[in-house]
């Protein structure tokens, strides 16, 4: 074997197609373009959304809802999630900053307590928000519910 005999592997490489370069190349004449209408002129270019004349689906289907823009996002964390990371990590005072840390809340993010699971575990519980189940279990429990 030497360099002067290798060739690529057969079906590896293939000629770009010449277009509009005469007749005789079979891709002159329209150049694959086919016979008038916008597409063949020069220059097209479609708008999003155009669908060649009809009324578009964004215009067709009708509007609905709203976004409420002073809707105050927060991060549910359960209370079965604060019993699990007491128990793990022996906690009696849990904070925003110990949900980040543990990966339950993004930095951002404001926090709700919300009362799925069950609490048996005497803690101290600060964050943005609680739910009356939540605040009631927490307390129940003998714990201490801190509204930041």
């Amino acid at each position: 074997m030497n360099l002067n005999n290798l060739t690529p592997a057969v079906g590896s490489t293939q000629t770009r197609k010449r277009i509009g370069r005469g007749t005789g190349s079979g891709l002159g004449g329209t150049s694959t373009k086919g016979h008038k209408g916008q597409k063949s002129r020069s220059g097209y270019s479609k708008k999003v959304g155009f669908e060649g004349g009809q009324m578009p689906i964004q215009r067709r289907l009708p509007k609905f809802g709203f976004k409420n823009v002073n809707r105050i996002e927060y991060k549910a964390v359960n209370i079965d999630t604060l019993q699990l990371l007491a128990e793990t990590n022996k906690l009696t005072k849990i904070s925003v900053s110990d949900l980040r840390a543990a990966g339950y809340v993004s930095r951002t993010a404001l926090v709700k307590i919300l009362g799925k699971g069950v609490l048996t575990v005497k803690i101290e519980v600060e964050a943005n928000g609680f739910s009356k189940s939540a605040e009631e279990a927490i307390v129940a429990a003998g714990g201490i519910v801190v509204k930041l």
